[in-house]
């Protein structure tokens, strides 16, 4: 491998480190405020309670109004 091809997998590492770390702490803080975190899998909506509990109904006190 090239030093340029290397530079841009090391640089898509570090991308991919930094975009892990931020949903990270954006999940750790969602659960502190008492909010879901939401993920989108094979076309369902999934909702990870602060409880951990995990659901495809999307809980009413965050429903759309």
């Amino acid at each position: 491998m090239d030093k340029k091809n290397n530079h841009n997998s090391d640089l898509a590492t570090e991308i991919i480190h930094l975009g892990n770390r931020g949903v990270r702490k954006a999940q750790q803080e969602n659960r502190r405020l008492g909010i879901p975190n939401v993920y989108f899998k094979d076309g369902v909506i999934y909702y990870q309670m602060p409880n951990g509990e995990v659901t495809t109904e999307e809980p009413k006190e965050f429903a759309k109004k």
